[in-house]
């Protein structure tokens, strides 16, 4: 056995003193959807909801071998709870830099996971803010900084998802999928695959409005993103760590999806209606990839990557999946300011058209005042028919549904 399958089956073993293995299991639901076989290795169900636990262990078991420092991190989410966890367990110091704007309760979750053994801090609006003070801090007490990818020591921590599944699995599966952010699991996974199962096949997902790996690819080399959507916030990276891309800068672009994030959404909202599995959204990437690829008669498995989603965002989930969908469009409608008009604007409403949005954004016109206006129907082709009904009626409208400017300060 290579020292690279030595050391992986190692450092799992090691993660059994902090928590069992999380489960590989057989989705009926997918399996039946898509003509195969669909297997979800659920990281959404470590202690910490998500796999970030794995890197942060073993990056602290091999420095606490010959020293024992504070231990410092910066992070919004999932690799701060699997830092605190991991501190409380080797009963260390670990000092966690947060933004400001943080949600509490991912705040609370960090403390409750490392009880008296962490620390707190909320500097900056932004990561980046976050970031910088955690790394001055480090310095000044000569801590030492855990990175949540960018590390071979994280990295190695990672590709026990692997190494759990090659075992759990009752045979070699023929296509692994996993997203991508920063780069520590699919590097750590692709590595140790490549001497465990090379006949196994990876394909790669990543939200598009954080698509560091593939911009790195095209280039040839690392970018830094000038914009990033947050809203996949366990995927998107500005920058794909430099350790992880002396591994990915090898893969196949063709083995490489970049997803929307309103499509995920409609895959966040599915798991939890049909199956009750709570998925963040880069948890949810993995299962979404699977519209996207033919996989039929394939034995697939899918790593679902965290479950820490906030609830209060379920709104906007849902919302972000209808209009992924196409049931779901906002308009702003000019309406003549004349006894009668909003009668017959409904008339015009199909039996399956529902209005969710109606608000006056201009109250001071003469003879026409402008209306926001949201609509939810059962078949996007009932909006054809409205369209032409308003149309026909001598509305004047705006599909506004797709331009990110005006509704990110309107809708």
């Amino acid at each position: 056995m290579s020292e690279t399958l030595t050391q992986s089956r190692v450092t799992t073993a090691a993660m059994r003193a902090l928590f069992p293995a999380t489960p590989c299991q057989r989705n009926d639901h997918l399996s039946k959807k898509f003509g195969a076989d669909i297997w979800l290795k659920r990281e959404d169900l470590s202690p910490v909801r998500s796999y970030k636990i794995r890197g942060a262990f073993n990056a602290m078991r091999k420095v606490l071998a010959t020293q024992t420092p504070t231990f410092v991190c910066a992070s919004a989410g999932n690799h701060a709870q699997g830092v605190a966890f991991s501190c409380r367990h080797f009963g260390v110091k670990g000092v966690i830099f947060m933004p400001v704007t943080t949600p509490q309760q991912k705040v609370d979750k960090t403390r409750i996971f490392g009880g008296d053994a962490i620390e707190v801090r909320l500097v900056g609006d932004y990561f980046d803010q976050s970031l910088a003070a955690a790394q001055t801090y480090c310095e000044e007490v000569a801590g030492h900084f855990l990175s949540p990818f960018d590390d071979p020591d994280v990295i190695e921590g990672q590709a026990a998802v692997g190494v759990e599944l090659l075992d759990q699995m009752p045979k070699q599966p023929d296509l692994i999928i996993a997203p991508v952010g920063g780069g520590g699991l699919s590097a750590g996974m692709i590595r140790y695959m490549a001497e465990a199962a090379p006949d196994i096949a990876f394909h790669l997902v990543e939200p598009a409005g954080g698509a560091s790996l593939t911009a790195a690819l095209e280039n040839g080399n690392l970018v830094t993103l000038d914009h990033v959507d947050s809203f996949v916030d366990g995927a998107a990276v500005a920058r794909i760590g430099a350790h992880p891309f002396e591994t990915l800068r090898g893969i196949d672009p063709a083995t490489l999806t970049t997803i929307p994030e309103d499509q995920i959404c409609t895959t966040m909202i599915e798991m939890l209606n049909i199956e009750g599995i709570v998925l963040e959204p880069a948890g949810a990437l993995s299962v979404e990839a699977l519209k996207h690829l033919d996989v039929a008669g394939k034995t697939v498995v899918c790593v679902t990557t965290g479950g820490n989603f906030d609830f209060e965002r379920l709104p906007e989930v849902r919302e972000r999946a209808a209009r992924a969908a196409g049931t779901q469009k906002y308009y702003i409608l000019r309406l003549p300011q004349r006894p009668g008009a909003l009668k017959d604007f409904l008339n015009l409403l199909g039996e399956n058209d529902n209005i969710t949005r109606f608000e006056y954004l201009k109250k001071s016109a003469r003879n026409f005042g402008s209306i926001l206006l949201g609509i939810e129907t059962t078949d996007p082709q009932n909006f054809d028919t409205l369209t032409t009904r308003m149309t026909e009626n001598g509305f004047t409208y705006s599909d506004i549904t797709n331009d990110e400017i005006i509704a990110q300060f309107i809708v």
